[in-house]
């Protein structure tokens, strides 16, 4: 007879009938909390077949099954980050230490995106994967004559040339809409906007962008152009154009990373935000807890003069690969001729600082904000992008948000300040970033949540220990605390210890448009 579940009611009288084929596993007797439900209190979870078979407490043992005892921890939906660019095995082992099961590329994209899809398979992944449709890649390629290639690398490389940062003529725009309207009928999640990267452009070509979106029923993902205090003379201040073209247009439009992007001008920035949304638009909010962005080096904004108008200087930046602190405006102009696409950091925020922390807090203490990590690729002094090891070989470079973003959320925003509860911690990481995607992937309303039926993509954590490692110093330095991770049922770490033979990541991609 066929597995039937039935959600419980009140009485914790859930049960599951029959017996499955395969092996199931049992989750015995953690705190278990789904955000879309309200529900925190202790039970088992039943998983089998990569789904949650039943949640409730004094579940019946089936058999064929594995029982793990989690008493003591913290059970919930895995984290979703709406804004990785890793794109390794070794950087998804990083981010699956922190909690993460589902790792998706939607600020940038890469393209073309069915080519991103297919070698992401063939190399395996330990955690779900996605992508958007990159308008930088569209655009390099029908102004600047650059066929991009899915790699992240290449994307790095182009930022800083200045031949696909112009405004576009009419029948430019045309052909680069083209381009992304195809990507979006080969499953692209979305419109991934770097428009930090290219702030002269005219806004017009903005809303062409979003009311393309619109119609599709696609979400844009925006890095936004400079705001009207770090740059008098922009087009339109970065964020009031998010509002302005969420209400023209009625596209779902996501506002990427904005702590990063708003500085100490945060408050007027979640002000017009907030009113955005209070007006009725489709607005969101992600956010990660570092005073220290990362980007390449020839970023438009990392000019010495663009540095001054935020309140920076070239100490501010920091090469990634070589430690280097760059120590004046002609060492930055320099590094930027030699090589554009190299990684570096900006520090934007001053951590140690009570008021610049505030503010790094007050980000992700926004209503609905999500948190999302921007997580960077993970690379070593040999050249070598990915590794099989793990633990990882010693000297990778990356930002520390790669392996602690939602560690250290969890950490700051539950363990240290109370700003959260653990449900609403939830909320935060799991179910709301899938809600974003329920429209333009159906698959995705199986995740972030613990229904019967939904994705068995769950973390479970010590209360008590989870905490981020990694730092600036040493970036690669694996989070505590999560103890284990299941990817559509699958277990990809197991009593605190990560298993290198697990690779069960899957392609999450938007419908056809």
């Amino acid at each position: 007879m066929a597995r039937r579940c039935c959600w419980p009611s009140r009485d914790d009288s859930w049960q599951v009938f029959g017996k499955g084929e395969t092996m199931q596993t049992l989750l015995r007797g953690g705190r278990v909390i789904d955000p879309a439900k309200g529900f925190d209190e202790p039970a088992d979870v039943l998983v089998a077949d990569g789904k949650i078979c039943a949640v409730g407490a004094g579940l019946a043992i089936p058999s064929n099954t594995t029982v793990v005892d989690v008493a003591g921890l913290i059970l919930g939906p895995g984290f979703i980050d709406l804004h990785s660019h890793v794109h390794s095995i070794a950087g998804h082992r990083l981010q699956a230490m922190d909690g993460v099961t589902t790792a998706l590329d939607l600020e940038a994209g890469l393209m073309p995106v069915e080519r991103a899809y297919a070698e992401a398979a063939a190399a395996g992944r330990p955690l779900h994967y996605g992508f958007s449709a990159s308008w930088g890649g569209a655009r390099a390629q029908v102004l600047a004559g650059i066929a991009p290639d899915a790699r992240v690398e290449s994307v790095l490389a182009v930022l800083g040339n200045p031949r696909w940062q112009r405004s576009s003529s009419p029948r430019e725009l045309a052909a680069w809409l083209a381009l992304l309207e195809d990507e979006l009928t080969s499953g692209a999640l979305g419109i991934g906007v770097l428009m930090g990267y290219a702030p002269s452009t005219e806004p017009a070509e903005f809303l062409a962008v979003a009311r393309l979106a619109a119609k599709a029923g696609a979400p844009t993902f925006t890095h936004v152009r400079e705001l009207v205090e770090m740059d008098p003379v922009t087009p339109i201040d970065g964020s009031t154009e998010i509002a302005i073209a969420a209400a023209e247009t009625g596209a779902a439009m996501h506002h990427c990373h904005v702590n990063s992007t708003s500085g100490r001008h945060l408050d007027r920035v979640l002000g017009t935000l907030e009113e955005s949304r209070q007006a009725g638009s489709r607005v969101t909010v992600e956010a990660y807890p570092y005073g220290a962005g990362s980007t390449a080096i020839g970023a438009a904004f990392i000019t010495p003069e663009r540095l001054r108008l935020k309140g920076l200087s070239p100490t501010s930046v920091i090469m990634v690969e070589t430690g280097e602190r760059i120590s004046d405006a002609a060492r930055l102009l320099q590094l930027r001729e030699q090589d554009p696409g190299a990684p570096c950091l900006l520090e934007f925020l001053n951590e140690r600082t009570p008021a610049d922390r505030a503010l790094m807090q007050q980000a992700l203490a926004f209503p609905d904000a999500v948190v999302a990590s921007d997580a960077m690729p993970v690379h070593w002094p040999d050249g070598s992008r990915d590794s099989p090891d793990w633990p990882l070989p010693p000297g990778g470079s990356t930002h520390p948000r790669t392996a602690g973003t939602f560690t250290k959320a969890l950490r700051l925003m539950v363990r240290e300040t109370g700003s959260w509860t653990w449900l609403e911690a939830f909320r935060r990481c799991s179910y709301l970033p899938a809600r974003i995607l329920d429209d333009v992937a159906p698959t995705a309303r199986a995740k972030g949540h613990l229904g019967v039926g939904a994705d068995a993509d769950l973390v479970v954590l010590d209360p008590q220990t989870v905490t981020d490692t990694a730092t600036y110093a040493d970036p690669t330095r694996p989070s505590r605390g999560v103890r284990h991770l299941y990817v559509a049922g699958v277990p990809v770490v197991s009593a605190g210890a990560l298993r290198p033979d697990a690779l069960p990541g899957r392609a999450l991609r938007g419908e056809p448009r």
